[in-house]
C-alpha cells in the first residue's frame, strides 16, 4: 500500500456472507450510516484466525453497544464460511457477518491482498457513518490481534468524531482526559 487510506471513503463492492445463518449481499453501502469495522484474515480453517475471530465474537455485543458492526473478510467463499461455522466451537459462536471475497475485489480494494498467495493480510479498518476510514492496523500474518484494543481504538475515534476539537492522547480510555490542541500546549505535554 503506497497511500494511506486514511479518511478516504471505502470503495464500490459487492460481496455474500454468511451471517445468523444465511447468504446475504454486503455492499459498500451496507458499511455506511453507523461505525463499521472491516477485519481481514488470511484463510478459514487456520491457527491464528480462528484465536482473532472467536476474540471478536466474544467482544461483538461490546461493539454493538457502541453502533459498530463487525464484518470479517478472508478471500474463502460464503460456503467455506458457512462450514467453517458449522464445524468449529470457537467458529460457531460468531454473529458478525463473514464476507466471501474469492475474487479479491475487497481485499485489493483496501489494499491487503497477497499477490502471490491469494490471502489478505491480517488487516483492521474502522469506518465512520460516512463510510471513510478513520483506522488502518495491519498486522504480519503470525502476530493475532486483540479486540479489547481494538475496542478502545474504536471509542476513541466515536469521541474525537463527536468533540471537535479534542485529540485522545496515548492509551486513553472512555472517561478520561482529552486534550484540546493549542498554542499554549506546544512544548508542554
Amino acid at each position: 500500500m503506497n497511500a494511506s487510506l486514511i479518511n478516504t471513503e471505502i470503495l464500490p463492492f459487492k460481496a455474500t456472507a454468511f451471517h445468523a445463518g444465511k447468504f446475504v449481499e454486503v455492499t459498500e453501502a451496507s458499511l455506511k450510516g453507523k461505525w463499521s469495522v472491516v477485519f481481514f484474515y488470511p484463510a478459514d480453517f487456520t491457527f491464528v484466525c480462528p484465536t482473532e475471530l472467536g476474540d471478536m465474537a466474544d467482544f461483538y455485543p461490546e461493539f454493538q453497544k457502541l453502533g459498530v458492526e463487525i464484518y470479517a473478510v478472508s478471500t474463502d467463499t460464503h460456503f467455506t464460511h458457512k462450514a467453517w461455522h458449522d464445524s468449529s466451537e470457537t467458529i460457531g459462536k460468531i454473529n458478525y457477518p463473514m464476507i466471501g471475497d474469492p475474487t479479491g475485489t475487497l481485499t485489493r480494494n483496501f489494499g491487503v491482498m497477497i499477490e502471490a498467495a491469494g490471502l489478505a493480510e491480517r488487516g483492521t479498518f474502522v469506518m465512520d457513518p460516512a463510510g471513510k476510514i478513520q483506522i488502518i492496523e495491519i498486522n504480519a500474518g503470525g502476530i493475532g490481534r486483540d479486540a479489547s484494543e481494538l475496542l478502545r481504538k474504536v471509542k476513541a475515534a466515536q469521541y474525537v468524531a463527536s468533540h471537535p476539537g479534542e485529540v485522545c492522547p496515548a492509551k486513553w480510555k472512555e472517561g478520561e482526559a482529552t486534550l484540546a490542541p493549542s498554542l499554549d500546549l506546544v512544548g508542554k505535554i
